[in-house]
């Protein structure tokens, strides 16, 4: 099957020599002289002709011709004109559907397998493509929004800490500036459905700056010795 796969489809010369009404001998002298061309040019003749052998019946001499491959069906077309080019063409390109047709039949099981396979690698890119390109829904925009609420408060101390009723903004605005600079999101609602684990475990690990923790540190601090003062009188 890899063979079938990897292997160009190709026609005999002595079969291109009969539909173009030309013996054999000449169209390998005409194919010899465009693969010179070719090499000149520095043009790969291999992608057009590959020199082959064939063993004559009754002598059993070897004798010389070539595998003709769509691209130098299509060259030796070019050089036909009028009814014999157009017909040449319409035979050809016949020729190589039919072998296409057959490369994709399957022949045995085994073939069968390999093709399921490639078929399932080639459904997996597109699911990937997909998710790669598909953003969270509303339920896990949700999801993220809470997880990131509860994650803020704690940093804070909570909703009854002096840090939280006087620092509550800025912290918010802090944590969702830095959470789209490591996703490289627009908006937590961009976040791609492939990154959700990705942005969960970014609000798990977030810290405020040392600005911030300073202020939410001294914010605190100020309670408990308020709280100490008290205790005191």
């Amino acid at each position: 099957m890899n063979e079938l796969i990897t292997k160009p489809a190709t026609l005999d010369s002595r079969e291109v020599a009969e539909m173009i009404g030309k013996r054999h001998s000449d169209l390998l002298r005409d194919i010899e002289t465009y693969i010179q061309y070719l090499e000149n040019a520095k043009l790969r003749s291999q992608d057009f002709f590959l020199e082959s052998t064939y063993k004559a019946e009754g002598n059993n001499k070897t004798y010389k011709r070539y595998d003709v491959t769509k691209k130098g069906c299509e060259f030796i077309a070019h050089k036909l004109t009028g009814q014999k080019g157009a017909i040449f063409t319409a035979r050809y390109i016949n020729k190589f559907h039919e072998m296409e047709n057959q490369i994709r039949t399957p022949k045995c099981i085994e073939d069968v397998i390999i093709l399921q396979l490639e078929e399932q690698k080639k459904i997996k890119k597109r699911i990937e493509k997909l998710e790669n390109n598909m953003t969270i829904d509303y339920a896990q925009q949700n999801n993220i929004r809470e997880k990131a609420n509860a994650k803020i408060v704690s940093v804070l101390g909570g909703k009854d800490a002096p840090a939280y009723q006087k620092l509550n903004k800025k912290a918010f605005s802090q944590f969702w500036k830095d959470y789209r600079r490591y996703m490289q999101v627009g908006s937590y609602k961009d976040t791609a459905v492939a990154e959700l684990e990705k942005a969960k475990d970014f609000i798990k690990r977030w810290t405020p700056n040392e600005d911030l923790r300073f202020m939410i540190l001294g914010a605190n601090s100020q309670m408990r010795i308020e709280s100490e003062n008290i205790k005191s009188i």
